[in-house]
């Protein structure tokens, strides 16, 4: 009796074990499901990293920066370029931070990598060059394997593997207020072997034009959904446009679907 009881715990604790790794992992279903809801309000904070971590970052990223905006050169000409960006970040005229950080597999299956969202902050960029560029550097321990630029995309909305190649995908959006009306841009990111690939630009996203006070002022929000899933595969991608008045309570109503016009 005490051998069978004893069998009894360890199936116990094996079927345990394995429900937990599947409640971790769960399997993607073929029918649509849904990969982000911008209807439902989000808050963000900046991640804690040590000091010393986001200097070693910084310093591989860029020869020459400055720790804060009062060092920026009030007299700094981008001489003959046409992009005065570039030109900032080639005189180290930048005030870089990190502003997210995710761990993953972003290169090539298998590897343990740390993901950081670097706002460049060129001295001086306005709101019409989006207060500076957005980057992402991605390490191996201490190696950094790539750095690239995200068409100025600043906050990760979800780390997806959606076709199970082992490799994660960032859905990455971007935010922009000008008058009142305030908008936010989306797109799905591989960094497969440390090369950008745009596996979907979603376009706008989010406009919410209540502070405003225009007449007929609302939020419009999109859902993002996957479907036909099958692995090695990507799935495919849709989006539904949603809107609702500038009221406490959101009454959601279905306006289009595609891209948000």
């Amino acid at each position: 009796m005490k051998i069978i009881s004893f069998l009894v715990v360890i199936a116990v604790i094996v079927a345990s074990g394995s429900m937990a790794v599947a409640q971790q992992q769960p399997a993607l279903k073929k029918d649509r499901q849904v990969l982000f809801d911008f209807r439902i309000d989000r808050k963000y904070s900046e991640p804690a990293i040590p000091a010393a971590t986001r200097r070693s970052v910084l310093s591989k990223l860029f020869r020459r920066y400055l720790p804060d905006a009062n060092r920026c050169s009030a007299n700094f000409n981008a001489g003959n370029s046409t992009d005065y960006l570039a030109a900032a970040r080639k005189a180290g005229e930048i005030v870089p931070s990190i502003s997210g950080m995710v761990t993953g597999s972003f290169t090539a299956p298998g590897q343990s990598q740390t993901l950081y969202v670097i706002s460049v902050s060129e001295c001086n960029a306005s709101h019409a060059d989006n207060f500076g560029t957005k980057r992402v550097a991605i390490f191996n321990g201490q190696q950094l394997v790539a750095d690239l630029d995200v068409d100025f995309k600043e906050t990760i909305e979800r780390k997806t593997d959606l076709n199970s190649d082992g490799i994660d995908e960032l859905l990455m959006s971007s935010g922009d207020t000008h008058q009142g009306v305030v908008e936010e841009m989306a797109a799905l990111y591989s960094f497969q072997n440390g090369r950008l690939r745009t596996v979907e630009d979603f376009g706008l996203v989010l406009e919410d034009s209540c502070a405003s006070l225009e007449p007929g002022s609302a939020t419009k929000a999109a859902v993002l959904y996957i479907s036909d899933v099958v692995p090695g595969n990507m799935p495919k991608l849709t989006m539904e446009n949603y809107a609702t008045g500038c009221t406490r309570t959101k009454r959601w109503r279905l306006i289009s679907r595609g891209k948000m016009q």
